[in-house]
C-alpha cells in the first residue's frame, strides 16, 4: 500500500478527463466537462501541437561533415586511410624493386601473383578473428607480421637471396588486415539502423579506397623510381604500422567482439544469396583489372605511355566524385533491384571506351574512360550495402572481406585476360572483355531480386 506522501504527491485528475461510473452491469461514461471559454461564444481549443518532421540527417552534402563530427570518427578516418594506402603501394613497389634487381618483370610479376593468392587465402581468417576477437587485439599483431614479412623481402632482394624466398616472403604480407572492412564495421556500430546516414558512410568509403587506389600505386612508383627501389616498400611499412596504431587506439568507436557467434550467424558463404553477390564481386573485379591494363596497353601503342597512368588516374577519379555525389542523398527504392540497374549503366559507360579505342585516339579516350569510372562508385556502393545488410553483426569483417578477395581476383583475371588480349589482339580488344563481364554481371545481379533481398534498402 502506497504510503500518505507518495498519495499527495499523485496528480490532481485533470478536469477535462472522462468520468467512469458503474451502476449494475453497466459501465457508464460521462463526458468531461467543456473548460471555461471553450463554449459556443468563446474562442476554438487550441491545435494538437505539430510533430516536428523527420529529417534525413546522413544525407546531403553536409552530411558526410557530420559523419566526422561523431567522437573518434575523424581519428579512426585517418588511420584506415593511412592503413588503406599500402595496399596499393606493396605490389607496385615489389614490381619496380624485383625487376630492378634481377632484371624480370616476370618473377616480379609471379611473386604477386603469388602474394595475392595468398591474401585471397588468408584474409577471410583474418577477418573472422577480427569478428571474434576485436580489432584491436588480431589487427595489431596482423599488422606486425605483414610488417615482417615486407622487411624480410626487401632483405632478401637487397642480399640476393633465393628466389623462392621472394615468394615466401610477400606471401607473409597476406595478413595485412582489411582496414577498410574494419572502418565500415565502426560505422554500422555507430550509426545503427539509419539507412540514409549509413548509405552516406558506405559512399564516404568508397570514396576513401578510390583515393587509396589513385594515391598508393602513384607514390610507390614515384618513391622506387625518384628514391632507391626499395623506397616504396619501406614506406608502406610505416604508413601500415602507423595507420594501424592509429586506428586501433580508438576504442570507443570499436565495435564489441563476438567469441561465439549467435544463433543464425551462419558462415557469410552459407547464407542465402551471398554466392550470387560474391560472383558479382569477381565480374565487377574482371571489368576493373581489364580497363586498366587495356588503357594503359592502348596509350602505350598509340605513342602515349606517359598518359597511359594519367589516363587511369581519372578512372578512380570519376569514381571517387561520383561516390561522393551518390552518398549525398538517401537512394530509393530496395538495393538489390537498384544493382542491376546500376550495372546496365555501367555496361553503357563501358562502350564508350571500346568505341574510343577504335579512332586510336587517345584524347578521346580520357573522357570515355571518366565516364566508365563516373559509373563504377554507385555500383559498388549498393553491392556493399546489400553485403552489409545480408552479413550478421558477429561475421561483418568477415562478410566485407570475402567481397574485397572476390573484387582483387577479379582484378587478377581481368588483368591477365587484358594483358593476352593486348599481346595478341588489336588495341582496345580488351574493352570487350569489360563488357562481357559486366553483361555478366547483370545477369548475376538479377537473382539477388528474390524476397529475402528485395527488401533491403540503403
Amino acid at each position: 500500500m502506497p504510503s500518505l506522501p507518495a498519495l499527495r504527491r499523485r496528480p490532481a485528475l485533470p478536469a477535462t478527463a472522462p468520468l467512469l461510473a458503474a451502476t449494475g452491469h453497466t459501465l457508464a461514461v460521462a463526458a468531461p466537462a467543456a473548460p471555461p471559454g471553450s463554449g459556443p461564444g468563446g474562442p476554438p481549443p487550441p491545435p494538437p501541437p505539430r510533430r516536428p518532421r523527420a529529417t534525413a540527417t546522413g544525407s546531403g552534402p553536409s552530411g558526410y561533415l557530420a559523419l566526422l563530427r561523431l567522437p573518434g570518427a575523424t581519428a579512426f578516418t585517418l588511420g584506415g586511410l593511412l592503413a588503406r594506402l599500402p595496399a596499393g603501394m606493396f605490389s607496385v613497389s615489389a614490381v619496380l624493386m624485383i625487376a630492378a634487381s634481377r632484371g624480370s618483370y616476370a618473377l616480379a610479376g609471379a611473386v604477386t601473383a603469388t602474394g595475392l593468392a595468398a591474401t585471397a587465402l588468408v584474409a577471410p581468417w583474418t577477418a573472422r578473428l577480427v569478428d571474434r576477437y576485436g580489432q584491436r587485439r588480431v589487427a595489431r599483431p596482423a599488422a606486425a607480421l605483414a610488417v615482417c614479412g615486407a622487411l624480410a623481402l626487401v632483405a632478401c632482394v637487397r642480399l640476393g637471396a633465393p628466389a623462392w624466398t621472394l615468394f615466401a616472403a610477400y606471401a607473409a604480407t597476406a595478413t595485412v588486415p582489411n582496414a577498410g572492412a574494419m572502418a565500415r564495421a565502426r560505422w554500422q556500430a555507430l550509426l545503427g539502423e539509419d539507412p540514409a546516414r549509413r548509405h552516406t558512410a558506405t559512399s564516404f568509403e568508397q570514396a576513401v579506397d578510390e583515393v587509396c587506389f589513385m594515391a598508393g600505386p602513384a607514390l610507390a612508383a614515384v618513391l622506387c623510381t625518384a628514391l632507391f627501389p626499395e623506397a616504396g616498400t619501406l614506406t608502406g611499412v610505416a604508413l601500415l604500422a602507423v595507420g594501424i596504431t592509429l586506428f586501433t587506439a580508438q576504442r570507443a568507436t570499436e565495435p564489441p567482439p563476438h567469441p561465439r557467434p549467435a544463433t543464425g550467424s551462419a558462415a557469410p558463404l552459407r547464407r542465402p544469396g551471398t554466392a550470387p553477390l560474391l560472383a558479382v564481386f569477381l565480374a565487377t573485379g574482371i571489368v576493373f583489372g581489364t580497363l586498366e591494363v587495356t588503357t594503359l596497353a592502348f596509350a602505350d601503342t598509340a605513342g602515349h605511355a606517359a598518359a597511359g597512368g594519367l589516363i587511369v588516374g581519372l578512372q578512380a577519379a570519376g569514381s571517387c566524385v561520383a561516390g561522393l555525389v551518390y552518398g549525398a542523398r538517401a537512394p530509393a527504392g530496395p538495393a538489390a533491384a537498384r544493382l542491376p540497374v546500376l550495372l546496365a549503366l555501367l555496361t553503357g559507360a563501358l562502350a564508350l571506351p571500346a568505341l574510343a579505342a577504335t579512332t586510336g585516339s587517345a584524347a578521346l579516350l580520357a573522357p570515355a574512360v571518366l565516364c566508365a569510372g563516373m559509373a563504377t562508385a554507385p555500383v559498388m556502393i549498393t553491392a556493399m550495402t546489400l553485403v552489409q545488410h545480408r552479413t550478421p553483426p558477429a561475421r561483418l569483417n568477415e562478410g566485407l572481406t570475402l567481397a574485397v578477395t572476390a573484387i582483387l581476383t577479379g582484378i587478377a583475371l581481368g588483368s591477365a585476360l587484358a594483358g593476352q588480349a593486348a599481346d595478341r589482339l588489336t588495341p582496345g580488344t580488351g574493352y570487350t572483355v569489360a563488357l562481357a563481364a559486366a553483361c555478366a554481371a547483370i545477369a548475376l545481379a538479377t537473382r539477388l531480386r528474390a524476397p529475402a533481398l528485395s527488401g533491403i534498402r540503403g
